[in-house]
């Protein structure tokens, strides 16, 4: 006795406990002289299992014991309803009958030591209740089960409840939802399973229940990527198609280049042709160089349907598995595109160099063009470095475009070619590209940032609120440090940390990398709306209609810019995860590496560069590494549902 409490041993296995007397009932005292026993199956009395499962209390006997009390209307003591339902007052008679009583039965009431039946309509809604417990209970057992099992199951056969707990899963793996925003009992139930802490784990059942996408971007749920071009939209878009064979307002006045020699060049697999180039030979002897461009704006108007979904994408997706379209495909590859042999509406930049490469005459206007054929950057590769005399464009134009080059690097441009490794998906499976510097991608290059440097000067002297880029100042290391470092990815490493992000606005200012006073895209309308502006808003200064203001097209910018950066980041999570796909399967191998420089420090975690796979990436490095020390790199850890890639490098 401890006051008003009782220390007791419980059951079979004689567990410690301390009980409220009040809460003890007595069912058999104890022979006269003879100790508590410090365990149930002690004598006196000796009890086992097997003699409580043999006491003779059965179902038939316990409800003609009901029907007699309900009848009579009396009530029993323990002993006397023992010696009723069980036929004596054995200890594991009343022991027996008093567990069958304190548990889930419904028949009798049992309160202070009497016992009487309860009536029938008492007995209905416990039934139902009770049944209602077994089948709540019965449903959560088949859900723990179906969770077990992890096995795919068909959704459309399985009841509603476990669809919508499936669904909830889904979007507590996406993070959509959190853990304390489910129903209790699914929570208590992914407890249960050691499951809802660790997405990953989520999405990894999910994956085994066939109900998640391994390759899933959580980061393009929601968004206006996921849910495609509507019909209404598709049907614009062949009303479009029907339209560009038709005389449109302002076709008359452009310039007619069909005559020209114009090439574009482009990746193998690029079906969006947005830009081409072309040379003009003049009576002076002197070379014109022509920057073509599509343009989408004759056929879609501002604040038209296409318009505004083109808005709210802002540019188009780049995906390992391919491109989504800011216009749907139809045009983009169609009407659209500059394609060889067809006559396609631009938007022509003419500009005359000087023999330093500076901007000497220049001018914008729109036009049709014919371009004469279509070369990949290897073909145009060959034609550069063989010069053939009947193809001596390709290498004119190289040129050219290198004393531009040259030009910008002498106003302090930075030039950081290198290989680039990029990893595809065909088929769900991940393939490794790398895009070599070649003659014609430098050249292509720069074409696109000459036209974007013209754009931008007609811009301001014609003080017409354009969206410039442009880039602060950097501090660069000393040209003594950055000498003795290793050229290419090291050096340019190091370059690199001291470089600021570039900058949109609606006035010109200096871009430090590129080495120009002022600088606006301009050559891809097809797959960045803020290209499609720059072109209205030259169109509106050239017809004399009234530009956007730099309030108003500040506005606008604002309206799309969070558009292009959601853009960005699906397509690094997209990158990212295929990298870990592609390291998963790879998971056994080593690469050596070059130590770039240190990110986290602290953490011992610092960029390295693969060269074998162009790629640069963050590793655990050895404490005292230095910038261009050769490392061999492993994987330590890697799982693409868990958004996990740990990398290790070692001294070599």
């Amino acid at each position: 006795m401890q006051g008003s409490k009782v220390r007791l041993r419980i059951g079979f296995d004689a567990k410690p406990s301390v009980l409220p007397q009040r809460q003890l009932e007595l069912i058999c005292p104890l022979p006269s002289g003879v100790d508590a026993p410090q365990r149930l199956g002690a004598l006196p009395w000796a009890l086992t299992p097997d003699q409580l499962e043999q006491a003779g209390l059965t179902r038939r006997s316990w409800g003609a014991a009901w029907l007699l009390l309900l009848e009579s209307g009396e009530t029993l003591g323990i002993g006397d309803f023992a010696d009723l339902v069980c036929g004596g007052t054995s200890a594991a008679q009343l022991a027996a009958c008093w567990l069958e009583l304190v548990g889930p039965q419904a028949w009798f009431r049992f309160k202070q030591g009497q016992i009487e039946a309860r009536s029938a309509a008492e007995l209905k809604p416990m039934r139902r209740e009770r049944r209602l417990k077994q089948l709540q209970e019965q449903r959560q057992q088949e859900w723990q089960q179906l969770l077990r099992a992890r096995q795919p199951v068909d959704l459309a056969v399985l009841p509603l409840e476990q669809q919508q707990r499936l669904e909830s899963l889904k979007q507590l793996a996406a993070g959509a939802l959190e853990l304390d925003q489910l129903e209790p009992e699914l929570r208590q139930s992914l407890t249960a399973l050691h499951l809802g802490h660790d997405r990953g784990d989520l999405r990894h059942l999910l994956v085994d229940l066939g109900l998640w996408d391994r390759h899933h971007l959580v980061s393009m749920g929601g968004t206006t990527w996921s849910l495609g071009f509507s019909a209404e939209l598709e049907d614009e878009a062949q009303r479009l198609l029907t339209l560009h064979t038709e005389d449109l307002p302002g076709d008359g006045e452009r310039l007619d280049l069909t005559a020209q020699r114009c090439v574009t060049i482009d990746d193998d697999d690029t079906r969006d042709i947005d830009d081409g180039l072309a040379l003009e030979r003049r009576a002076d002897g002197s070379l014109r160089l022509w920057i073509h461009v599509a343009d989408p704006g004759r056929l879609v108007a501002v604040d038209s349907p296409l318009d505004l979904e083109a808005r709210r994408r802002g540019s188009s997706l780049y995906l390992a598995s391919g491109n989504l379209p800011m216009f749907p495909l139809c045009l983009t590859t169609g009407p659209f595109s500059l394609r060889a042999g067809m006559r396609s509406a631009a938007w022509s930049t003419w500009v005359d160099l000087d023999h330093e490469g500076d901007i000497a005459a220049y001018g914008i206007q729109r036009s049709w063009v014919k371009p004469t054929y279509r070369l990949s950057y290897s073909d145009a590769d060959d034609l550069i470095d063989l010069a053939p005399p009947e193809e001596r464009d390709l290498a004119e134009l190289d040129q050219l475009l290198d004393r531009r080059r040259q030009w910008r690097v002498r106003q302090g441009a930075l030039l950081m070619d290198l290989p680039e490794g990029r990893i595809r998906s065909h088929d769900g499976e991940p393939t490794l590209e790398i895009s070599e510097p070649s003659p014609s991608r430098a050249m292509v290059a720069e074409a696109m940032i000459l036209a974007g440097a013209v754009a931008a000067r007609f811009g301001v002297e014609h003080g017409l609120a354009l969206p410039f880029r442009s880039q602060l100042p950097a501090d660069l290391p000393p040209k003594a440090e950055l000498d003795a470092l290793p050229d290419g990815a090291v050096r340019f490493a190091a370059i690199k940390r001291c470089l600021s992000r570039g900058l949109m606005g609606t006035q010109a200012s200096p871009h430090f990398s590129l080495g120009l006073p002022a600088y606006a895209q301009a050559t891809s309308p097809i797959r960045r709306y803020g290209d499609l502006v720059v072109q209205r808003q030259i169109q509106a200064q050239l017809s004399g209609a009234s530009p956007l203001s730099e309030d108003d097209l500040q506005e606008l910018l604002n309206s799309f810019d969070g558009a292009v950066r959601e853009g960005i980041g699906i397509s690094r999570e997209d990158q990212r995860h295929w990298q870990q796909v592609w390291f998963e399967a790879h998971k056994t191998s080593q690469w050596r590496a070059d130590f770039l420089r240190w990110l986290r420090p602290q953490d011992r975690l610092g960029l390295v560069r693969i060269d074998d796979l162009a790629i640069d990436l963050a590793a655990e490095c050895p404490q005292n590494a230095q910038p261009g020390e050769a490392l061999l790199l492993r994987v330590q850890q890697v799982d693409s549902l868990r958004d996990q890639l740990k990398l290790v490098a070692l001294a070599s």
